[in-house]
């Protein structure tokens, strides 16, 4: 091992106090270094394993630089000592100085002293450094790289054996050099010859010696790889090998030039050394730079390196998940379009996978830590990734993972429905065979098939299934009772809407089914549906037959109290209820939504676990289709006032609610539009509201500014039209009403369209006579404002009146 692994492993396995040793005086001022090893030896009886030299205690301001490095030579070789003993001490020194070249005068000494662990430096004490970069680069000028410790004389070496050349005076510096790289092997034989030839050219020593090694690096590199993919040597003989090769080149992991290759053998051994682990972690740079396989090994031992990689993969998922619902221009249900392939394309995902590899440790760490995070947040995203990342492993075959997962069947087959968008008796059978068997001292699978069932696309899937099943019973005039697929179905609901429960409480069994919802509720949600069909029905009869038909059947009343009750007590029942009413608002039924959204407002269902965002986007989504319904008074306070504003603190409500107005506020209410764009404002930029709130609303805002300027300037362009029509009429109206310029009746010719678009198109003969001279009342000469229906070009019959075309005074 060499000096710098030693070192550090020292230091890594450190344990008991330091002392911040004092510097000891004479009566006359002068350092009283004769008592100092009696001191050391003192502090090593009473239990002390380290010392820190030089600190605040030490004087370490107040002495002379001399003074300072007879104190560092005193302590060198009191330490020397104590080793020789077996009574080794961690020693660490303070070095930092009001002077930069003070400070590496005596970093340079403990360097060439070699028997001090850890060097203590800060910036000079009345600089404060402005920049993290200028502090990097004080250090970096003062601690030197010391190549010295892999046994390779570097630039600081060489300094020193050119600066003592100088002072002596006696060796030419041509034959200082020339020895100093015989002694480190950078004249070859087999390339002296050529080397003058270079130096004609122009070309550097430096740069010549530089491509050699970068050809050499990539020899080496492609030797190291062609051992670990040998198919001739066993895999003893590889490890044995690389591990060789290894404990020779890792010594020179800080050097740029050969980096690489000890990253290439780190990556291509598949047991590494605890002590090279514990040197890649004590040094951030060089665990960044390792390759994922080595990180695995580092990972397994050190949980919380693993929890950092984790963290930015597991924000960056739950923010593109929010994306989705934060899109505001598009008004479908986007969030469930994706098919399970494509989902599991997700970089995120991908990368979740990669660091995982075939290791079954981290798999598992990785799922304790997904079920810590979904038992903090309740966010059932996480839920996705757990199934997400299963399946990834399934379609990627590692089989040494999918088969230690208990899960791994029950997921598989259930992303089978969701692929197929189906459930048949197998796969009802399969399913229920895992429900079923769960064996005796594995209770813990419950959890997670709950969270696999919570995941909101499996929700998703089923809900709209059961929702199909009761339109069928419907049509087959059966009871909900009658279908055992529903049973089974509404069963994997129940577990599924209970996980947080299960994992809360460790309560690792199926949660108890209320057999009323069987019974009571979903005939309720039945006969509402019954009442839809017959509204649709009905409002296709002619209008005649429409009063008969609402006295024979009543299919627009309240839900009965029992229905609020269900919603309130059991999240399968608001579950369902949310499905049907946003199924009632895409189908544009309005007194179906009116009649069950009042059911949805908060504190209306269980700890209102329905203002997720699945849940509200689901809702909003729907809820869009009724467009210009959003015009009565009614809706917009039940939805806005009674259901979002009350909840806007709700994990994104707000950005639902902004989304919902991004469609409708056209036919919103103006003051109702007004009271919620103000109160948008005043929660999205306040101190509470996350950044993703605060865009969307920006963007809203954004929207509606730009539709008051084109607005504007349809509105300016229209106006510059009609004046223009105005001008035209009134020069053709002179034109016909002049007695003199008027034919006589009997010589009156019926104008063609084309002549004026004031004109409507008659047959001739049949147009009212438009001379003054004509019998009875004369027409006026029908006139099309161009506020009144722009955009067509159809007008109305000659003779109308004002009145009858719907002016008024406002229109102008």
């Amino acid at each position: 091992m060499s000096p710098l692994e030693d070192r550090i492993e020292k230091i890594l396995r450190f344990q008991g106090p330091i002392a911040a040793v004092p510097t000891l005086y004479t009566k006359d001022g002068e350092l009283n270094l004769e008592h100092l090893e009696s001191f050391a030896d003192y502090l090593f009886e009473i239990g002390v394993k380290g010392v820190f030299i030089l600190g605040t205690t030490g004087e370490s301001f107040t002495l002379e630089l001399n003074e300072k490095i007879r104190l560092i030579e005193t302590w060198h070789h009191i330490l020397l000592r104590l080793k020789s003993n077996q009574k080794s001490m961690l020693a660490i020194v303070n070095i930092s100085t009001m002077s930069t070249r003070e400070s590496i005068i005596l970093a340079r000494l403990l360097t060439k002293l070699n028997s001090f662990d850890c060097i203590a430096l800060m910036s000079p004490i009345i600089y404060k450094p402005t920049k993290e970069s200028d502090l990097i680069r004080y250090f970096q000028k003062i601690i030197a790289k010391t190549d010295e410790e892999i046994g390779i004389t570097g630039k600081k070496g060489l300094r020193s054996i050119l600066f003592e050349a100088f002072n002596s005076n006696e060796i030419p510096f041509e034959e200082i050099i020339e020895t100093f790289q015989q002694n480190n092997r950078m004249i070859l034989p087999s390339l002296s010859s050529i080397l003058p030839l270079l130096y004609s050219m122009g070309l550097r020593s430096l740069d010549f010696h530089q491509s050699v090694m970068k050809e050499l690096r990539e020899m080496l590199i492609n030797r190291i790889e062609n051992i670990a993919n040998s198919t001739t040597m066993t895999s003893q003989a590889k490890d044995s090998t690389l591990m060789a090769l290894l404990e020779k080149s890792f010594p020179l992991i800080k050097v740029p030039m050969l980096q690489p290759v000890v990253m290439v053998l780190l990556k291509n051994i598949e047991n590494i050394s605890d002590k090279y682990l514990q040197l890649l972690v004590a040094d951030e740079s060089l665990y960044n730079k390792c390759d994922v396989s080595v990180k695995r090994h580092i990972w397994q031992e050190n949980s919380g390196l693993l929890i950092n990689a984790l963290s930015p993969i597991l924000s960056d998922y739950i923010k593109e998940k929010e994306a989705i619902f934060a899109n505001l221009k598009e008004s479908r249900q986007s969030f469930f379009l994706l098919t399970p392939k494509q989902r599991r394309q997700n970089k995120e995902l991908r990368e979740l996978a990669n660091m995982v590899g075939k290791n079954v440790i981290l798999y598992d760490t990785i799922l304790q830590f997904l079920r810590t995070v979904y038992l903090h947040t309740k966010n059932p995203h996480y839920c996705t990734l757990r199934v997400s990342l299963l399946m990834e492993l399934h379609d990627e075959s590692i089989t040494d993972i999918t088969s230690m997962d208990a899960c791994h069947k029950f997921a598989w087959c259930l992303d089978a429905c969701i692929r197929e968008n189906t459930v048949d008796i197998k796969r009802v059978r399969e399913l229920q065979g895992f429900l079923d068997n769960v064996k005796k001292g594995n209770e813990s699978l419950w959890g997670d098939m709950a969270m696999a069932l919570i995941d909101p696309y499996a929700i998703n899937f089923l809900v709209q299934t059961v929702m199909r099943i009761l339109n069928n019973q419907i049509i087959n005039e059966a009871c909900p009772r009658d279908h055992q697929t529903l049973q089974f179905l509404l069963r994997l609901l129940n577990l599924g809407l209970h996980a947080h429960e299960i994992i809360r409480n460790q309560s690792f069994r199926e949660p108890r089914f209320n057999p009323e919802l069987l019974t009571r509720f979903l005939p309720i949600i039945m006969g509402f549906m019954v009442d839809d069909q017959v509204r649709s029905v009905n409002s296709k009869l002619p209008p005649d037959d429409r009063e008969s038909a609402l006295t024979i059947i009543e299919h627009s009343g309240p839900p009965p109290d029992i229905f609020q009750t269900f919603i309130l007590r059991e999240p399968l029942a608001a579950t369902i209820a949310v499905y049907y009413t946003a199924h009632a608002a895409r189908q544009k039924d309005f007194q179906a939504v009116m009649r069950v959204i009042g059911s949805l407002t908060i504190g209306s269902t269980l700890d209102n676990f329905i203002y997720t965002d699945t849940y509200q986007h689901v809702l909003v989504s729907g809820l869009i289709n009724l467009g210009e319904e959003f015009s009565n008074q009614n809706l917009c306070s039940l939805v806005f006032n009674e259901i979002f504003f009350p909840a806007m603190k709700l994990n994104n409500t707000a950005v639902h609610m902004i989304k919902l107005i991004y469609h409708v506020h056209q036919w919103m209410p103006k003051e109702e539009l007004e009271e919620c764009l103000s109160n948008l404002e005043q929660f999205s930029y306040s101190p509470e509201a996350k950044e993703n709130i605060t865009n969307a609303f920006r963007e809203l805002m954004e929207h509606l500014e730009k539709l008051k300027e084109e607005k504007e300037s349809k509105s300016t362009t229209q106006q510059a039209q009609s004046s223009a029509s105005n001008e035209n009429l009134n020069s053709v109206s002179t034109r016909i009403v002049h007695p003199m310029m008027t034919p006589a009746p009997h010589a009156y010719m019926s104008p063609s369209p084309s002549m004026s678009p004031y004109y409507s198109a008659q047959p001739a003969g049949s147009m009212t006579p438009m001379s003054p001279y004509a019998i009875g009342t004369m027409s006026p000469i029908p006139y099309q404002s161009p506020f009144h229906n722009p955009g067509t070009s159809k007008l109305p019959p000659s003779g109308s009146r004002p009145s009858d075309l719907g002016y008024s005074p406002s229109a102008y």
